[in-house]
């Protein structure tokens, strides 16, 4: 679980199903002090939601609110690489009336469209996998009160969300 001064997305949803629940019984009672509660607890954890998806991604880094930073893997760096190569070799051909040049860009292109799109499925799954991970560990090390351990699952839970959030800011800036 994230510490006290980090946000969790899972804590904002929990916090939302429990406003939407005060809500409705503000509702039923007819007491407008426990509707006031509720939207000022769904407004929380609406910023504490947005707070926890809040990152950057520069070239391969993908940088989280926890202070995380990731690196792509290899085949979302040389997709990206080959991408940008046959897109320029495809202009060229084009400016040129070189259709070979054109046709091998393309292919290029299309190459590292696909490898990159693998390379994120891998962050993907390994970025879900360690935020599971860590996040079980965590709890598990809580119990024990083994602090150090707790420590080192919350920094693997947090590795997995900055990796998972890099490519939801790729995805997203690929659709605009």
């Amino acid at each position: 679980m994230a510490s006290k001064d980090q946000p969790s997305t899972l804590k904002s949803y929990i916090d939302s199903a429990t406003a939407t629940v005060q809500s409705a019984i503000g509702s039923t009672t007819g007491n407008p002090n426990d509707k006031t509660q509720a939207d000022l607890k769904k407004q929380n954890a609406l910023d504490e939601r947005t707070a926890s998806q809040t990152g950057a991604k520069v070239g391969p880094l993908s940088f989280s609110n926890t202070g995380e930073t990731t690196v792509d893997n290899q085949d979302r760096r040389q997709g990206a690489w080959d991408e940008t190569v046959g897109s320029v070799k495809k202009a060229v051909g084009n400016l040129t009336g070189n259709a070979a040049l054109k046709d091998a860009g393309a292919r290029q292109e299309q190459e590292g469209q696909e490898q990159k799109a693998a390379g994120q499925i891998k962050d993907l799954t390994s970025g879900a996998a360690d935020r599971v991970a860590g996040t079980i560990g965590s709890g598990m090390a809580s119990l024990t009160k083994n602090t150090e351990a707790q420590a080192d699952f919350q920094k693997q839970h947090d590795q997995g969300k900055t990796r998972v959030r890099g490519v939801e800011a790729e995805l997203n800036s690929q659709q605009q």
